[in-house]
């Protein structure tokens, strides 16, 4: 199913082919008894990427009451839910004017990690790297060229072989020792971000560095994250085919997250 909510009104469940998506941005996430790990993390997303696209922000505490006025209309407890800030009504200004808030809550998505992955580097650099925006062709078309490949998903280099992120997910690599996470001009997803906080509580190492495709083939294993999943294996990128390793995979399973209800 789908429910949406424009400013706190229902609306038709086709209703996002309406709204203008050329311009904006979101944040996604999973529901679990109507609570969302992270979601101070996400506000902070909201609020920042409103600052520097429309000049004003929506206030934390609106955006979580249109969050939980949508989320309980739907009538689940477990959900997918996007939160998107689209131009408001009289369209994009030079002046500072809040967006307009869609809620998006869809059936959720099975949060564990399937078969590892096999993905391919692809040259591609989004515009605003660090901004969740709705500029997604791109990435779209990424992920469609590398399944007709014969990959199961595509990971961003930059023209020098910079290793950035996925198609919509960020990587993590393991040496047997850390979790490397790449230093690059890129998104720093909501889950990397709950990832890196729980992979410290755990004690285990991690440092941030810029890698390249040259160096991928010294690392034991790869995994990435996103809203979805918060340890999907990685088994190849390109022809470089990691061994693996039982103890990252032990650490990431022993993972947990602080929950807020909306």
């Amino acid at each position: 199913m789908r429910y949406l909510e424009l400013n706190g009104e229902a609306l038709p469940d086709d209703a996002s082919r309406l709204i203008p998506l050329t311009y904006g941005h979101f944040t996604a996430m999973q529901v679990r008894g109507g609570a969302v790990a992270g979601w101070p993390l996400h506000l902070a997303r909201l609020a920042a990427s409103s600052r520097e696209m429309f000049g004003a922000a929506v206030p934390d505490e609106q955006v979580h009451a249109l969050a939980a006025r949508a989320l309980a209309a739907s009538g689940l407890a477990d959900a997918s839910m996007r939160i998107m800030m689209v131009p408001p009504a009289g369209g994009l200004s030079a002046d500072a004017v809040p967006p307009d808030v869609v809620v998006v809550v869809a059936d959720p998505v099975d949060e564990a990690p399937g078969p590892a992955l096999r993905v391919c580097s692809q040259v591609y650099e989004r515009e605003l790297p660090h901004v969740k925006h709705l500029a997604t062709m791109g990435l779209t078309r990424a992920h469609r060229l590398a399944v007709a490949a014969g990959f199961d998903d595509a990971l961003f280099v930059d023209r020098d072989g910079l290793v950035l992120e996925g198609s919509i997910y960020n990587v993590a690599f393991w040496d047997g020792e850390a979790v490397v996470w790449p230093q690059a001009p890129m998104l720093t997803g909501i889950m990397m971000q709950l990832v890196q906080g729980a992979l410290t509580s755990l004690g285990v190492p991690q440092r941030t560095t810029p890698i390249r495709l040259a160096d991928v083939s010294s690392f034991r294993a790869a995994f990435f994250t996103n809203s979805q999943c918060a340890r999907q294996p990685i088994a190849s990128l390109d022809d470089v085919v990691f061994p693996g390793d039982d103890r990252l995979w032990s650490l990431l399973a022993s993972m947990t997250f602080a929950s807020t209800r909306l």
